[in-house]
């Protein structure tokens, strides 16, 4: 017989519960995603004549030639009747044979794309498929051989150093450079264009400059690694200096893979709304059982697999089939490998003891 939760749980969850923006199922995460479509698998060589002193001058003369101009036709519905509207934005070159990751707001209603090379050429392009959840789009052009970017299978480290890519209001091919500033940052539809229902989550934070038009470019490592795809900024309104946003880039690769593969995206469910429990957390509010965080259930979906698996509030996930779980984040990276229809095994504490629970996944719809 369960007992009764203590005061100190409840508390947290109704405090923390407050602040949640985001539903469950699955999104981006922390793991590594194999890179099953993406033929580049190590990053292109630097030109011989950049010193070694040069680092951003290093990245910018392997990744440029990967990253591409998205120029947008589209027509949209607004209150005054079908209007045509013209865009831009930018893209990565993810496959060899024509394939190029961009942003899902930026090819949003498109009646045609066109997209514009490194190297001057230009392709009349078509979406392939695109994910309004994660923001991330597919174009294919008709043309072989293109200069496929390499995209990390790892997420960066926080302070490490980052080269922005991308057409900012139709500069093709700017550059800019800073570090990655934060991790599993969440923001709203708003500042995306609004094309997706909920907020963006699990997205890296960095303070190279990223503007209008810079949305679908590359965000890369020292090595020349796509690390993330650029999404979106604060803008000076809001009185931020240098806070831009990218999907990680082993989200864009497993989105990208669905997109190419199926032209849609299959998501597992658990059926439920989670949030954060760090240790600290735990030791705060005097939460037993909990010694390196986990993903606490704030909301369980009525009929859902974690309804029918007995997840109750207030719950508290801390592994699956194994493998630990400190956050949220950490449940919707290990999600990724998972199918809908998969069982898995969690492992929960629930007033201070641990239990384990048997979940056939659900389909996102």
């Amino acid at each position: 017989m369960a007992l009764k939760p203590s005061f100190s749980i409840s508390r947290f969850f109704v405090v923390v519960a407050a602040t949640i923006f985001f539903v469950a199922g699955c999104s981006s995460g922390n793991e590594a995603a194999p890179k099953s479509g993406n033929v580049a698998e190590a990053p292109p060589s630097v030109t011989s004549d950049i010193p070694e002193e040069e680092p951003v001058a290093q990245v910018a003369s392997q990744v440029s030639p990967s990253v591409v101009q998205v120029n947008v036709e589209a027509v949209q519905e607004t209150p005054f009747g079908t209007q045509e509207q013209e865009g831009l934005g930018s893209g990565v070159i993810y496959r060899q044979d024509g394939y190029i990751i961009t942003n899902a707001h930026v090819v949003a209603g498109a009646s045609e794309v066109n997209v514009a090379f490194a190297d001057g050429t230009t392709e009349v392009g078509e979406v392939v498929g695109a994910d309004e959840r994660t923001d991330i789009a597919v174009v294919r052009v008709d043309r072989d051989g293109l200069p496929a970017a390499s995209f990390a299978d790892e997420t960066p480290d926080v302070g490490q150093f980052a080269v922005a890519l991308g057409s900012p209001s139709g500069f093709e091919s700017t550059v800019t450079y800073g570090v990655v500033s934060g991790l599993n940052r969440e923001v709203p539809p708003e500042l995306t264009g609004g094309t997706q229902a909920a907020s963006l989550v699990d997205l890296i934070q960095t303070d190279a400059a990223i503007s209008p038009g810079s949305s679908g470019g590359a965000l890369s490592d020292r090595d020349g690694e796509i690390i993330g795809i650029n999404v979106a900024y604060l803008p000076p309104e809001t009185r931020a200096e240098s806070i831009g946003f990218s999907i990680p880039a082993t989200t864009a690769t497993t989105i990208a893979d669905q997109l190419i593969e199926t032209g849609d995206v299959s998501r597992p469910l658990i059926g439920i709304i989670p949030i954060d429990i760090s240790a600290a957390d735990a030791e705060q509010f005097g939460i037993s059982g909990v010694e390196s965080g986990g993903a606490g259930v704030a909301e369980v979906e009525p009929g859902s697999p974690a309804d029918e698996a007995g997840l109750e509030v207030e719950d508290i996930i801390t592994a699956i089939d194994g493998e630990p779980i400190e956050s949220s984040g950490d449940l919707f990276a290990a999600l990724r490998n998972y199918d809908p229809g998969d069982e898995v095994e969690l492992t929960v504490v629930r007033d201070g003891s641990e239990e384990t629970f048997d979940l056939t996944l659900g389909e996102q719809s």
